[in-house]
């Protein structure tokens, strides 16, 4: 376990993400990544494209969660992504794998099924923001979903934050990866990363403490989220 405090958690995203995936390519890798979505995610997305040494036609990028509403919508993590990188840096439509979106023609739960046939074996890095209630992904404190073994990838409804439907990849999808990166930023964020770090806890109080890579988790601060530890 990593945890860095630093100035600007998005700069410092930005930097590592792209000093890891040009170390990945190296060595003959094509890196398969679980984007987040969220404030300090974007901002960090903003800032891709320093690294000469990323070739982005050669990393493939899936969403750890996605709100269900039409494609292109303004709230959708895969149109923020676009907006802040993937058109700007030219990563090809092949390597961007979003999630569906409402007028699919399918319901939520097969949905989620489909998505999750087309998931990798395992992910290279996975990224994850932190609500302040401790969620992950669209896996919020106290949801059915929380206890989910077998499926990859799951709808939820209901969701506490909007919109309300929603679909996210499952624990078993989300360790299911090398490296684990949280970021989080602001006063808002520090309690739950006091409970998400805590020697002991609760999953379903705290969601973000069922998340863990294989090789590394690491968690990107700034002195404001890290403020309660």
């Amino acid at each position: 376990m990593i945890v860095e405090v630093v100035d600007d958690a998005a700069a410092t995203l930005a930097s590592a993400l792209e000093t890891h995936l040009a170390h990945l390519q190296g060595g003959g890798r094509s890196p398969r990544v679980a984007l987040t979505g969220g404030t300090i995610a974007n901002d960090a997305y903003r800032l891709l494209g320093a690294d000469p040494g990323v070739d982005w036609s050669r990393v493939d990028l899936w969403w750890g969660d996605e709100r269900f509403v039409p494609e292109g919508h303004a709230d959708r993590n895969d149109q923020q992504a676009r907006d802040a990188f993937l058109d700007r840096l030219g990563v090809p439509a092949s390597r961007v794998h979003p999630m569906p979106a409402h007028g699919c023609s399918q319901s939520l739960a097969e949905a989620a099924d489909g998505y999750a046939t087309g998931l990798p074996a395992e992910f290279d890095l996975v990224l994850l923001g932190v609500g302040p209630d401790g969620h992950v992904a669209s896996l919020f404190p106290g949801f059915a979903q929380l206890d989910e073994t077998q499926r990859l990838a799951v709808e939820v409804f209901g969701s506490p934050k909007p919109p309300p439907e929603r679909i996210s990849l499952t624990f078993p999808a989300l360790n299911a990866a090398d490296q684990v990166w949280f970021v989080a930023s602001g006063e808002g964020k520090a309690e739950a990363v006091s409970r998400a770090l805590a020697p002991e806890g609760s999953v379903h109080q705290t969601p973000a403490r069922g998340v863990r890579g294989r090789v590394e988790t690491r968690w990107i601060l700034d002195p404001a989220a890290a403020s309660h530890l």
